[in-house]
């Protein structure tokens, strides 16, 4: 498996790029959105990539993110949709727009996709929404804001004790620190404050007592759209 290149752009196609490795060149597809952020050629660069392998074909795909080659993956995975036709949808939505509209189920987002119709973005929404929050939550875990999320989770863990309603949630729920960390750090990928992706979550366990993480995001979400 090839995870990732490291090399100096050789020239571009209309949906792809040469990248030359220490003197080997390796065709690359990407997105709309990826070939438009990409240098000029000459230049060197890093992409991750996910090698899809089929009978009498090997092709490379490139992303800028490790989370556009997770969700390229996890797209892939969803029947009709294909390498190229998961690679169409991230090329007009970028992570966070494709993350809110899995866990809002807002599959006419998605299909406003080139060669998704109804019936894909409706499918890929059902079989993603479940998947979605770990994918979202990836990058967080090694980054320089992981002990300040840590003292956030500590900090609403503390008011909602002080204040007695969680009436043994805690107790029933082992992973209960580790579902609001997922949900934190996802947010806080997705581009809000730790603050305010706090508070939300926090207002979210205080009304409920049974919840998963992707319903964490989700409600949490409602909260957090503009008003109005």
């Amino acid at each position: 498996m090839i995870g990732s290149l490291k090399g100096r752009i050789e020239y571009r196609g209309n949906d792809h790029i040469c990248v030359d490795v220490a003197g080997v060149g390796y065709i690359v597809y990407c997105s709309e959105k990826t070939l438009s952020s990409l240098p000029v050629d000459g230049e060197f660069i890093t992409l991750f990539t996910d090698l899809v392998v089929r009978e009498d074909l090997l092709q490379l795909f490139g992303f800028l993110t490790f989370a556009e080659k997770e969700w390229h993956r996890l797209l892939c995975s969803v029947q009709g949709v294909g390498a190229k036709g998961a690679l169409a949808i991230q090329g007009i939505l970028s992570v966070e727009s494709l993350s809110r509209a899995i866990l809002l189920s807002d599959w006419a987002t998605i299909k406003t996709a080139p060669g998704v119709g109804p019936k894909i973005a409706q499918r890929i929404v059902n079989e993603l929404k479940e998947k979605a929050p770990k994918v979202m939550a990836m990058g967080s875990i090694k980054s320089k804001k992981e002990n300040q999320n840590i003292d956030v989770i500590d900090t609403m863990d503390n008011v909602m004790l002080n204040e007695q309603l969680l009436d043994g949630t805690i107790n029933k729920k082992e992973n209960f620190q580790e579902l609001q960390s997922d949900a934190l750090s996802a947010l806080v990928n997705l581009g809000y404050s730790q603050g305010d992706a706090a508070s939300a979550i926090a207002q979210i366990v205080l009304e409920e007592d049974d919840y998963h993480v992707q319903d964490l995001i989700r409600n949490a979400l409602k909260i957090l759209a503009p008003k109005g």
